[in-house]
């Protein structure tokens, strides 16, 4: 059995730990509400985007644009959006595994990387690293998004890309994180048009000019809603990862407790036999 000291050293260092995780919850939780109501007012807005630029694409007819086709080349684009810091349980690394189990040929893939740990993680699996934009995940704004998602078409209508993926954690709610791949171009087009209603969209202006104008907006709003919706997934992961470490913190610091008072018992026990032996031997 430890000695009384080692157990009272040890309940005293899970204490100040407990300290520790206890203000990160709260801090966490902070974070999320705020994150969470950032993250509600707009995921309406960009499923939307998605959900209408699809539909319009599927009743514009064929057209040949280069944004609307896949690549010749067999790389992929990926814009991978963890956090900065650990401490929030699965986040960072279910992103990792996300891109690392997908059909996606590690050799085909460069990353565009949103947040430290998903791109130190994917460095040291082998993955290329074209670009890294970590500081952008602390306070996401919108000109970041457009800032990224440039870059990207840029690549991508440079030819030396053929498709373009965003990895990110959808927000459902406080403790329902969804890690999610979507692919952003070229974009999957399917025929929704009805036997009643075949009329084919028009575009106003050129549909060329047009698309060059649609794209770009559609591709920065999802990039920018991923992040959103990532950051309130990190702050909600953080609060259940610090609540359970806690929790966990609790039942050591009961289980050290009683070995304390078990060894003190011990310790007493012992005092007295030894002086009753001791008076026993002088008697």
């Amino acid at each position: 059995m430890a000695s009384m000291r080692d157990i009272k050293r040890r309940k005293s260092s899970v204490q100040s730990t407990q300290q520790i995780t206890k203000a990160m919850k709260l801090v966490s939780t902070v974070k999320l509400q705020r994150a969470k109501g950032r993250a509600e007012k707009t995921k309406t807005y960009f499923s939307c985007m998605y959900d209408t630029v699809v539909s319009m694409l599927s009743r514009a007819g064929d057209i040949n644009h280069p944004f609307l086709k896949s690549g010749s080349s067999p790389k992929k684009a990926v814009i991978v959006i963890t956090a900065n810091r650990g401490l929030a349980g699965g986040y960072n690394s279910n992103i990792v595994k996300l891109v690392k189990n997908s059909d996606l040929k590690m050799e085909d893939v460069v990353i565009y990387s949103i947040g430290s740990k998903g791109r130190d993680a994917l460095a040291r699996l082998g993955y290329e690293i074209r670009e890294d934009y970590s500081e952008v995940i602390d306070e996401p704004v919108y000109a970041d998004a457009m800032k990224i998602s440039n870059k990207v078409l840029e690549a991508f209508a440079a030819g030396e890309i053929g498709e373009i993926y965003v990895a990110y954690t959808g927000f459902k709610n406080t403790v329902t994180h969804v890690p999610t791949l979507l692919k952003l171009l070229p974009i999957k087009v399917e025929d929704e048009r009805s036997t009643e209603d075949k009329a084919v969209l028009e575009f106003e202006p050129e549909t060329e000019e047009a698309i060059d104008l649609i794209i770009p907006k559609y591709i920065t709003s999802l990039v920018y809603g991923a992040m959103i919706e990532s950051v309130a997934s990190e702050n909600g992961a953080r609060m259940q990862a610090m609540d359970s470490a806690t929790s966990n913190a609790d039942e050591m610091i009961n289980h050290l407790s009683l070995l304390y008072n078990r060894a003190r018992q011990s310790s007493i026990t012992q005092e007295l036999t030894e002086i009753i032996a001791g008076a026993e031997a002088i008697s």
